[in-house]
């Protein structure tokens, strides 16, 4: 080979190089393009303090944080067993729409004729650019007979009629125990002339001031707890800190304090109203 020949070869060979280089750019390039930041799903809890076990009849709780710099679009949560099974239960949730990040808090309700087995639990946030992000895990659904409520006792509360000014401290304290296994703890302030029903308050409700809510227990079968609130306070004790504006606004007048518990087998248990007068 003449050095002619060789010189020519060594620039095809360059430019083959940097046609190929120029062409992976492009790639790169165009894939940055058409996959930018999609919905993150992250520290997910399935079950009873993340126990992967829901029971038929009953809900799975269900938890996440969820960003998404496309703004929310829906959730949907699809659980079922393999492929090819009819079992299978879908829920799908909007009311997050048009956000960049949330604690996603639901509970799923499992039929009570729900087969018991291994079930596969698919979460998938759509953006409202139309881009998706799925985790995955599996549960265990099982039965649970059980007809007995948790019971609640209350060592320290407000004496009936106790007036509160703004600034001052609303504190009540007990113990929840359960045959089997606790499931949620909810305590919260209600205005009175709003006349909610017992079942109907609940951590989602924006016309309570939640003290307290929670679904995790050290010892699933008894808790100490305490909840308060400031009067005046600008955000609730939620697990998800909320605003309190709106529906739930401080005012004046005659409120009550409600203490609620489930079980795994969604059994409550209800006290009696502890009535007090905010001054605000």
């Amino acid at each position: 080979m003449n050095f002619k020949s060789l010189n020519s070869m060594k620039t095809t060979i360059k430019t083959i190089a940097l046609l190929f280089v120029a062409t992976m750019m492009l790639f790169i390039t165009s894939c940055d393009k058409e996959n930018p930041d999609r919905p993150v799903i992250s520290d997910l809890e399935l079950g009873i303090s993340d126990n992967h076990v829901a029971y038929a009849g009953a809900d799975l709780h269900i938890e996440a944080l969820i960003e998404a710099e496309g703004r929310i679009d829906v959730v949907e949560v699809e659980i079922h067993q393999e492929e090819g099974s009819s079992d299978e239960i879908d829920s799908t949730f909007t009311e997050f729409a048009g956000l960049k990040s949330t604690t996603f808090h639901k509970h799923v309700d499992i039929p009570e004729d729900t087969p018991i087995g291994t079930y596969h639990v698919h979460i998938t946030v759509t953006d409202q650019e139309g881009y998706q992000t799925t985790v995955e895990d599996e549960i265990e659904i099982e039965e649970l007979a059980d007809e007995e409520a948790p019971e609640i006792t209350i060592s320290s509360a407000p004496e009936s009629g106790t007036s509160f000014s703004s600034g001052e401290t609303i504190t009540i304290s007990g113990t929840v125990t359960d045959n089997i296994s606790l499931a949620g703890l909810l305590v919260a302030l209600v205005y009175e002339s709003d006349n909610i029903a017992d079942a109907d308050v609940a951590g989602d409700n924006t016309a309570v001031i939640v003290m307290l809510h929670t679904h995790d227990f050290d010892d699933p079968d008894e808790t100490e707890f305490t909840a308060s609130i400031v009067v005046g306070a600008e955000n609730d004790n939620n697990m998800t800190p909320a605003a309190i504006e709106g529906d739930n606004a401080w005012k004046s007048g005659n409120y009550y304090i409600l203490v609620k518990s489930k079980d795994a087998k969604a059994n409550w248990a209800y006290l009696d109203h502890y009535p007090i007068v905010i001054n605000y």
